[in-house]
């Protein structure tokens, strides 16, 4: 059988990714891209000429079986990589990966860049004990999911996107009061990088004051 291969790729700063990954790259007959377009400019950095295909969350479920063929028939080996960062955390991966596992197809993740990691680390909030949350839900759910995290203990990750913030902010400060500690990351690994700590209140200000830009990373500590 064919290999699975799942790829992280750099979050922003090109020189994140991994002297294996550009040769596992490289050396597979196909890549599955999130947006080939965003790939296509990376692998054309690292003189990387492997065919891609497009793998996205809108055409997931309809190519996974034969891609599964494809691998079964044991002349391909297959990379999946996201637009960026570690595919499957809140990318698409988790389908194709399960799928080749049911169906006795090795998979194997290297290790590389992730959003949250950094911002996690760089937070000076307690990180030996923390859930990743990923996106809240847009609607439907979210104040009951924001009500059961309130009586988290441990610190908490979010992603979010830009003009979404300062509403999030607000729902925090909502549900988990005001002085909570919380510590905003966004365009990790980029020119215009920045950490913005305090309490909920205080960067909600600063967010309210200077609307933010760019991939964001929301880390919250939990409930004393």
């Amino acid at each position: 059988m064919g290999k699975l291969y799942i790829v992280p790729t750099p979050i922003g700063n090109l020189e994140d990714i991994t002297l294996r990954a550009i040769r596992i790259l490289k050396e597979v007959t196909l890549i599955l891209a999130e947006d080939t377009r965003t790939s296509g400019k990376l692998l054309h950095h690292f003189e990387i000429h492997t065919p891609m295909q497009s793998h996205h969350m809108h055409n997931e479920h309809k190519t996974v079986e034969n891609l599964v063929k494809r691998l079964k028939n044991g002349l391909e080996d297959i990379a999946l990589i996201s637009d960026a960062g570690t595919p499957a955390i809140s990318d698409p991966g988790f389908l194709l990966t399960r799928a080749c596992l049911e169906n006795g197809i090795e998979v194997e993740c290297l290790p590389g860049a992730t959003a949250f990691v950094p911002a996690l680390v760089n937070s000076g909030l307690p990180n030996d004990r923390f859930v990743f949350e990923g996106f809240l839900p847009v609607k439907k759910g979210r104040q009951t999911r924001l009500k059961l995290l309130a009586e988290e203990s441990r610190t908490m990750i979010f992603y979010e996107s830009p003009h979404k913030l300062v509403k999030t902010l607000t729902h925090f400060m909502e549900y988990f009061g005001e002085d909570r500690l919380i510590s905003v990351s966004r365009e990790l690994t980029k020119l215009y990088e920045e950490t913005i700590r305090g309490t909920v209140k205080e960067v909600l200000n600063h967010y309210t004051d200077k609307p933010p830009k760019g991939e964001i990373v929301i880390v919250v500590s939990g409930k004393k």
